[in-house]
């Protein structure tokens, strides 16, 4: 019979053998069972939320006197928008019931631009189960997945590969020694700070339609550094209200879930299921799991990359390729730097294309995210 200590150790369910072996089966079979979207339709509203959501005040976005005068001659999806018509794109995973998913990366391929009023449908399976060993959590899985992006035209207008990591949170609660110093850590700004911070923003610049042609750019040429943060909890759900989230449900709704997917619902301090996103607005729930602290969404911080890169093209680029790779939870309290450098220019199938490579540190110098994208510009001649 185990101790009162090993139960409060032990206190979430564990990767198992047999799980994963069920896992494996999926691969390569379409889902056809899955929690419906937060967004079917790119309407005027749910792209302003997004954008919102993650900070970019881009009028090609928001604006629709603004937009009738590009190219598209309306309003356009941000890139990231389709996180939101997607809950599998976003994180949500199947198998192994209970055992914590950390979302980590995505490689996306953009074909259309998504115009306001489209309606988007999506077609994903399991592509791949990975083993890997980890400092923060030990053994852990990164299961990836992979979604089609339709319109209601059929046509294809993206396609993306993400994915999350499967963690024992018990053991990542006992050996967190990615987050040791980290864990609970409160550094407030001095008003300094704040100050360049606020400069930061005010300077960031929206390309729009001041048109970048290919042919002016240069390798090594260097991005306008980005801000984002300080983190907030606050911050953490306004993207959650344009994003949608995963498992964010109330009244007869949540209950209906839990029961669906009863290892999903983790009692609250009332002895209530309550869902594992909590993460992120709920400090002590964060720290159980070997979290430093409520800390940002991953498609989050994927589309600050994408916003980094939209910024800089203007409305005349089109964003082809985008690859994030999230390298620890940025919790409250933390600020991001995101920098990019052109490395490679070159022409593929009549195109023009320009290579960017991009780094996030926090404002202690700690990596937080790395990506690359490729640009489509368009060219004097």
């Amino acid at each position: 019979m185990a101790t009162l200590a090993e139960e409060t150790r032990n206190r979430f369910p564990k990767i198992t053998e047999a799980g994963l072996d069920d896992l494996r089966k999926r691969i390569g079979v379409a889902i056809t069972d899955t929690v419906e979207p937060w967004n079917y339709e790119a309407s005027r509203d749910a792209i302003r939320h997004y954008a919102h959501g993650i900070g970019d005040d881009n009028p090609l976005w928001c604006d629709p006197a603004y937009a009738e005068k590009s190219r598209y001659g309306s309003i356009v999806a941000l890139p990231s928008f389709l996180f939101s018509t997607s809950r599998i794109v976003s994180g949500y995973c199947g198998g192994l019931a209970g055992v914590h998913a950390m979302w980590a990366g995505a490689d996306w391929t953009w074909h259309k631009p998504v115009l306001r009023d489209d309606v988007i449908r999506t077609q994903a399976h399991l592509k791949d189960l990975v083993e890997h060993q980890t400092r923060f959590a030990g053994r852990a899985f990164q299961q990836i997945y992979h979604v089609d992006f339709f319109n209601q035209h059929g046509d294809l207008v993206a396609e993306c590969d993400s994915y999350v990591f499967r963690t024992d949170r018990d053991e990542a609660r006992e050996r967190g020694t990615k987050y040791t110093e980290a864990r609970g850590r409160v550094e407030p700004f001095t008003q300094d700070q704040l100050a360049q911070f606020a400069d930061m923003y005010a300077k960031e610049e929206v390309r729009g339609a001041a048109t970048r042609y290919w042919d002016d750019v240069n390798v090594g040429e260097a991005l306008p550094r980005m801000i984002k943060g300080p983190m907030t909890v606050t911050g953490f759900i306004c993207y959650a209200q344009g994003w949608g989230g995963l498992y964010i449900r109330a009244n007869k709704i949540a209950w209906n879930m839990f029961a669906k997917h009863p290892g999903l619902g983790i009692p609250n301090r009332f002895n209530v299921p309550d869902c594992p996103e909590r993460v992120h607005w709920d400090e002590a729930f964060a720290l159980e799991v070997g979290a430093p602290g409520a800390y940002d969404y991953g498609p989050e911080r994927c589309s600050w990359l994408t916003h980094h890169i939209t910024n800089w093209a203007g409305d005349d680029g089109f964003l082809r390729k985008s690859k994030c790779q999230v390298r620890r939870h940025n919790p409250d309290g933390d600020v991001i730097f995101i920098d990019g450098s052109v490395i490679r220019k070159f022409e593929e199938n009549g195109r023009k294309l320009v290579e960017i490579q991009q780094r996030g540190e926090t404002h202690r110098g700690e990596l937080s995210v790395i990506g690359s994208a490729i640009v489509e510009l368009p060219a004097k001649s």
